[in-house]
């Protein structure tokens, strides 16, 4: 009778056991990273008596988590890609909004200045119209510089972005480091610390959001940890960290250390894989870069192209042009390590339609120097020795000091370009609007050919006759026939002379320097200004299109961002889903076991008071 007893209470703790256990479940069903758990049953044994062998009932063997450590993996490792691709979206997004359409851009505010040069050029000595084209120019250029200051501030915002998840990583690092010592501590049981293991897996969910880990199990039950490839974050349970590290040859370029005791290791961009500390990281050293040195680029192509052209002209004062932006300094390069000279490095603008929007490296090695443009790793020949100067890409880099091989420098020419553009004309009289030539057709001219324009392209511009022949051709001071083609310039002697019309044989056209008292009705600098906007300048990209290409890159590295973004975000729910499948609580489910268990343990109870009763009966029986 107290086989049947004992059978009776093993059966009511071993179902409230259940019950305790589904009861878990319920109340954790909105824990985040909570696996459902359930009983293992398993009979008691058996026992011998003379008539045979009679079980002991049920017992429970431990509490299991459902748990697959190949769906936890992906679902990991897929969150944290798509971690990276949202958080670079979102903040490629804030750079979009930097560069508006119409009439709130910059393109827009660089066809007005452009385009403010035709009333000059119709009406040479009107005050007002010189003082709107030194009014379009200032509004350009404040509209570069506040472009530059907000992608600044961008710039900023991520890198304290990119230090506070930095932060973040490390207290996780030690919360997990933590974890693992209580699970050390209860090494040897014969049951596992289910909740202790679900903190853990929680952890290193939350851990692969700001950082792509490599996470390697114990036997022990501990969980250690890698980044950046092959880098321990937490082995059982001590715990590394992570710094954010400016570069010494750039300081607004920010990468990330893995620093353990005295010693700090920079890893690359690409080995932080995912997560969003490789999204951001990603965004501020590759995206915003590169639109930051295409922003500068179209500033210092502009004011540099602005500038030759107005200085080959002559003001109302009779003066020659000076500059109408203020010039851009030339860019000093900052010293890259390892460095055992004592040379410099800068550059400066010789050819405004050469260059490339990108960073360029100048290294000194084999007794010369090359110069390595960063945005594609094309370097350039290597010159032995080391010149004083020579052109990269319409950079000139000057070369002083002595070097010595091995040493490296960083030269960013278009970092500042946009944000310190400034005007350089004040004063309506100062604009060089006329040209430092003038046409004088010959008296025997037929009326068939007309002078659309002429002006100076390069300095200085001297005195000539175009003449042309019988068959349509024409010569300049008497040198070789050239075809003429009209609408299509004339180029000689430092200026351009256009005609349109057909010519006829014997007609002449002397360029000459203007008569005293001419200059004031000389309009031809001014219209050679306007003809600045076709001039193919970025890439072959007119002037006043340029500004398309930088629109058109902003454009495309969102639109990649979004289908990045979406697919990673569609491929990591895909992986939860399959994950919270197995691991997650149904309420449905825990409802149907809940009532089979409390059924269980009714007849348990059932059975004891059947047992109860009858051992009294039994009593009673013997008793008389």
């Amino acid at each position: 009778m107290s086989g049947a007893l004992n059978i009776g209470t093993r059966a009511l703790t071993t179902n409230l056991a259940a019950l305790q256990v589904i009861g878990h479940n319920i109340a954790n069903v909105n824990t985040a990273g909570y696996s459902r758990q359930s009983v293992q049953l398993q009979t008691a044994g058996y026992q011998q008596l003379g008539s045979g062998y009679f079980g002991k009932g049920v017992e429970m063997g431990t509490v299991e988590r459902s748990h697959d450590a190949y769906l936890t993996r992906e679902a990991r490792i897929t969150s944290s890609l798509a971690a990276a691709d949202g958080v670079r979206l979102s903040r490629l997004q804030q750079m979009e909004t930097l560069f508006p359409l119409g009439a709130a851009g910059i393109g827009s505010a660089m066809n007005d200045m452009l385009n403010s040069w035709n009333d000059v050029a119709s009406s040479p000595t009107n005050l007002s119209a010189r003082v709107v084209v030194i009014t379009r120019g200032e509004e350009f250029a404040s509209r570069m510089r506040n472009t530059a200051t907000q992608i600044d501030t961008l710039a900023h915002s991520t890198q304290l972005q990119i230090e506070g998840t930095v932060r973040v990583v490390n207290g996780l690092a030690k919360d997990l480091a933590t974890v693992n010592q209580r699970i050390i501590e209860t090494a040897g049981g014969a049951h596992t610390p289910n909740d202790l293991y679900d903190q853990r897996d929680q952890l290193l969910r939350e851990l692969s959001q700001h950082v792509q880990i490599s996470a390697v199990p114990a036997e022990n039950g501990t969980m250690n940890v890698f980044v950046g490839g092959s880098q321990p974050l937490v082995l059982g349970q001590r715990a590394a960290s992570l710094e954010a590290t400016r570069d010494p040859a750039d300081s607004t370029r920010l990468g990330v250390s893995f620093v353990q005791g005295s010693t700090k290791i920079l890893m690359s961009d690409a080995s932080l894989g995912g997560g969003e500390l490789a999204g951001l990281v990603r965004f501020l050293n590759d995206d915003l870069r590169a639109v930051q040195n295409g922003l500068g680029r179209m500033a210092l192509a502009t004011a540099t192209t602005v500038n030759q052209q107005h200085a080959l002209g002559v003001d109302l004062r009779g003066d020659t042009g000076q500059a109408f932006f203020v010039p851009p300094p030339a860019v000093l390069g900052t010293i890259a390590q390892p460095y055992a000279g004592s040379g410099t490095v800068s550059a400066s603008v010789t050819d405004p339609s050469a260059l490339i929007a990108s960073d360029y490296e100048v290294r000194f090695e084999g007794g010369g120097a090359r110069v390595i443009r960063l945005s594609d790793g094309k370097p350039s020949d290597l010159q032995v020795p080391a010149p004083a100067s020579f052109t990269v890409d319409g950079l000139t880099f000057s070369l002083g000091g002595a070097a010595s091989d091995g040493d490296r420098f960083m030269v960013r020419p278009f970092e500042a370009a946009a944000r310190d553009l400034q005007m350089a004309i004040g004063s309506p009289d100062r604009l060089a609007a006329a040209s430092p030539v003038m046409v004088v057709p010959g008296t025997g001219n037929q009326p068939g050919l007309s002078v659309e324009s002429l002006y100076a392209v390069s300095s200085p511009a001297t005195a000539g006759q175009v003449a042309f022949l019988g068959d349509g051709s024409y010569t300049i001071d008497g040198g070789p026939s050239t075809p003429f083609i009209p609408g299509q310039p004339i180029v000689a002697n430092g200026w351009s002379l256009t005609l349109r019309g057909s010519p006829s044989p014997g007609d002449t056209f002397n360029v000459e320097a203007p008569v005293p008292g001419s200059m004031t009705q000389n309009a031809g600098n001014a219209a050679a200004v306007l003809a600045l906007r076709d001039r193919p300048t970025y890439e072959g990209v007119s002037l006043a299109d340029g500004y398309i290409g930088l629109f058109a890159d902003v454009g495309t590295r969102v639109q990649s961002a979004e289908f990045s973004a979406g697919f990673s975000a569609q491929v990591a729910s895909a992986a939860e889903s399959a994950r919270a499948n197995v691991a997650g609580v149904n309420l449905d489910e825990e409802a149907a076991r809940l009532l089979q268990f409390q059924q269980s343990y009714q007849a348990a109870a059932k059975f004891m008071q059947i047992a109860q009763s009858t051992f009294d009966t039994l009593l009673q029986t013997v008793g008389r």
